[in-house]
């Protein structure tokens, strides 16, 4: 598996050893042993996710104040801009964001540890979206962040993306609330 570090200590770029044939292709998308020789971490993850969304859809920035969780992200079908923002105020990159291309052809996936807002935004016709996560969901601590907010100035690749109610109304970055 290749490893590419992004700019936000924690979030790797991870691409599998895909083995193709005439007959289709073949590669391991988790590992329990390799995940955490990667990450330095010994990771459990509790639940996992799939989300379909059509063209232009955008979901996010969400994250968990409490329960916080880490996500092991992947496309299955189609395409989507990714994009993690730190919120660890004592993290020297806080307030920033990385963002990764992940496609069902490209076959990456984005680890996003605990402490960061997660969102994605469909760049294709539709996608299949798959995440692991590392605490279960509790909506009574999800926090959304406006995904247009002018602070982060977030380079999305899609202009006039389709979001629902509570993603078009989330919180400012400086309002929001963080991570020690």
């Amino acid at each position: 598996m290749n490893v590419i570090k992004t700019p936000l200590e924690g979030c790797l770029v991870l691409e599998p050893r895909v083995f193709t044939d005439e007959r289709g292709h073949f590669f391991e998308s988790f590992n329990a042993k390799r995940f955490d020789e990667i990450t330095g971490t010994s990771t459990q993850f509790l639940q996992d996710n799939h989300s379909q969304s059509k063209a232009k859809v955008l979901r996010g920035l969400h994250y968990q104040i409490e329960q916080a969780q880490g996500k092991l992200v992947r496309v299955v079908s189609g395409a989507v801009w990714d994009v993690a923002v730190d919120l660890r105020r004592s993290s020297p990159t806080f307030g920033q964001w990385t963002g990764v291309e992940l496609s069902a052809d490209n076959k990456r996936m984005f680890w996003v540890p605990a402490g960061f807002a997660h969102g994605f935004v469909v760049t294709g016709d539709h996608a299949d979206f798959l995440y692991k996560t590392t605490n279960y969901y509790a909506p009574q601590h999800e926090r959304t962040i406006a995904w247009d907010d002018a602070t982060l100035a977030i380079t999305w690749p899609i202009n006039d993306p389709v979001v629902n109610a509570k993603d078009a109304t989330g919180t400012s970055f400086v309002a929001a609330e963080t991570y020690a």
